[in-house]
């Protein structure tokens, strides 16, 4: 086998692959071997015909496409290493030329590494982080605590009001004619939710049980079911039950109840510290997606195209894995949502490039910085090894062997983009405000 490379503009390549005749005979002698037993020609047994008179028959070409496919498996992932590029895309391949007796030579056009320019890197300014924890905050917390601990209770001496949960049955009619799905009978609708039409749930507020109260609406103009898009409806409802929550009192009784704490103060200065360490967690991201983000801003790249589209199948190859896993298919959820494979990979590009600039531009720190072969991603290497021996309950010998060659490279690799971000952060500058754009 032989490779040739060609450099195209931004950062494609094409290989030219020859594989010679003796192995493209072998190749043309294995897919007859796979497909002699579904060829039929009368006078001979299915599966006994020979090769030449198959040939003969349908022409030398009928094995070509068979042969040509066991050669590119074969060859190709060979060619990639011979060429000595950082490839980063799927291959498009194209049959130069496939016949017997001669060599078989074929293309394969993709995507290479780009290089990649850091401009500034250290000093980047970002914003301060507030990391107070006001007392309202600390209020919202214990009305969350208070709603998971609520109970229901009927209603009856107040009409009612946002927050609460009616029973109701209802018909709903466009100029006085019922329409499919305009009726429910006890039904539960919590008045604030939205869960209608825009302006029904705002009509049964100040209603009682035993009320019956009609409610003018005009569906949206986007209406799912076009039939009923943008027209005027009046739904007759009957109101059967109105109901509340009833939150429980904040006191040390409640403290006890729903956490470790004897006293409500000893509650709220636990909730006053989780606030402050989800805070400070938080600005950390943020402050890591802020810097990282300015240094690619301020690096100079040409991120191939092909590139872009080999990321992007990744991530909705993941995503449906993940509809799967729930039980859905690519279909039902493009019935539901109107978008299908082709629709959510042009939504997935734009990601998909910001996270190939990302993780580019750490690489480049990594290489910048000489942490490739630093002891804090030597240290951190041995951390991750040792991670995944105790998840998956295996000697870290054993792991260690897993990780040998180019696993190894990739993994340091990792752990040195994982260090550029420190690098990154620790030499950020903290502001009270940034020049506008």
């Amino acid at each position: 086998m032989s490779v040739q490379v060609e450099n195209l503009e931004k950062n494609m390549a094409k290989l030219t692959i020859e594989v010679p005749a003796e192995e493209v005979e072998k190749a043309l002698q294995g897919a007859y071997q796979k497909q002699k037993g579904s060829i039929s020609i009368p006078g001979f047994r299915k599966g006994k015909v020979p090769r030449a008179y198959i040939e003969k028959v349908y022409g030398a070409a009928i094995f070509y496409e068979e042969a040509a496919n066991t050669l590119i498996n074969t060859n190709y992932g060979k060619a990639c290493e011979e060429s000595g590029l950082e490839i980063v895309s799927q291959p498009v391949i194209d049959v130069v030329q496939i016949e017997k007796g001669k060599s078989f030579i074929f293309t394969a056009e993709v995507a290479v590494k780009p290089e990649v320019t850091l401009g500034q890197y250290k000093g980047i300014e970002v914003l301060k982080a507030d990391l107070t924890v006001s007392e309202d905050e600390i209020a919202a917390e214990l009305k969350k605590e208070q709603e998971k601990n609520s109970r229901t209770i009927v209603v009856e001496d107040r009409p009612a009001q946002i927050g609460d949960v009616l029973t109701i049955d209802f018909e709903g009619k466009i100029d006085d004619v019922a329409f499919p799905g305009g009726a429910g009978n006890s039904y539960p609708l919590a008045l604030g939710s939205n869960a209608f039409i825009p302006g029904f749930e705002e009509q049964l507020v100040g209603t009682k049980a035993g009320d019956v109260k009609d409610v003018n609406v005009t569906f949206p103009e986007d209406y799912n079911a076009e039939e009923l898009a943008g027209k005027d409806a009046v739904f007759t409802c009957t109101v059967h039950k109105v109901e509340a929550k009833e939150l429980p009192e904040l006191n040390d009784d409640f403290a006890q109840d729903v956490s470790e704490f004897d006293t409500l103060d000893e509650y709220k200065a636990d909730i006053e510290k989780n606030l402050a360490e989800k805070k400070a967690e938080d600005a950390k991201n943020a402050k890591e997606n802020a810097v990282l983000e300015q240094a690619v801003k301020n690096a100079e790249m040409e991120i191939p195209e092909a590139m872009i589209l080999t990321q992007a199948n990744q991530q909705l190859d993941s995503f449906v894995r993940r509809l799967q896993s729930q039980g859905m298919t690519m279909e039902l959820y493009k019935q539901y949502t109107g978008q299908g494979e082709e629709e959510l990979l042009e939504i997935m590009k734009p990601q998909a490039k910001q996270q190939i600039e990302g993780r580019l531009v750490l690489e480049a720190v990594a290489k910048a910085e000489n942490l490739v072969e630093s002891e804090a991603v030597a240290a951190a290497c041995e951390a991750e090894i040792a991670k995944m021996a105790e998840q998956y309950k295996m000697d870290i010998e054993t792991i260690k062997g897993m990780f040998e060659g180019k696993n190894m490279d990739d993994l340091k690799l990792d752990m040195a983009c994982q260090e550029a971000v420190k690098v990154l952060t620790e030499n950020a500058v903290e502001v009270d405000s940034l020049p506008e754009a």
